[in-house]
């Protein structure tokens, strides 16, 4: 954690160290990828806004990403920005197929759960399908998978925002 916070610490107000870590982050080997994915999943508020213009590059990771743990941390780095409306199809389809498969890790599927919530959340007809497949996924359900569908399900009707 300690290196976490001095790689932070050393990126911060400086784009171009930004930059670098952020192409380490598709290097080949996982592991750099990896370990680049979970120190901007450390970024401030601040500093995570310089991510916002790369969110298409984010999204084109994620969906040949074969490493589970760095699939996580991209979706994590995802929610914790402004998504794009109207969204794009291929995230959401990624999200909703992710979050009930049963061979996806927890952390995973309650992310894709959540991005797809946000990316549904302002239009009815998604929405609608979404709530579908929600109510559809009550059986065998993990406590925390089980959790974020509650927390979903109880957004809908006021149509918030999991983000803030």
């Amino acid at each position: 954690m300690q290196d976490i916070h001095e790689i932070t610490f050393l990126v911060q107000n400086n784009n171009q160290k930004k930059q670098e870590l952020y192409e380490c982050l598709f290097d080949n080997d996982d592991s750099i990828g990896y370990n680049a994915a979970w120190v901007m999943t450390h970024f401030s508020s601040g500093e995570n806004v310089w991510l916002y213009d790369k969110q298409d590059e984010l999204i084109d990771a994620l969906l040949v990403c074969e490493h589970p743990g760095k699939r996580r941390l991209i979706l994590s780095l995802l929610f914790r920005q402004p998504l794009h409306h109207p969204p794009r199809i291929d995230l959401l389809d990624f999200c909703l197929e992710r979050m009930i498969s049963k061979r996806e890790l927890p952390g995973v599927q309650s992310l894709c759960m959540k991005l797809a919530y946000e990316l549904c959340r302002l239009t009815p007809e998604l929405l609608q399908e979404l709530k579908t497949i929600l109510e559809m996924m009550e059986h065998d359900l993990v406590p925390a998978i089980r959790t974020v569908r509650k927390n979903i399900l109880k957004a809908m009707p006021k149509g918030k925002s999991l983000q803030s």
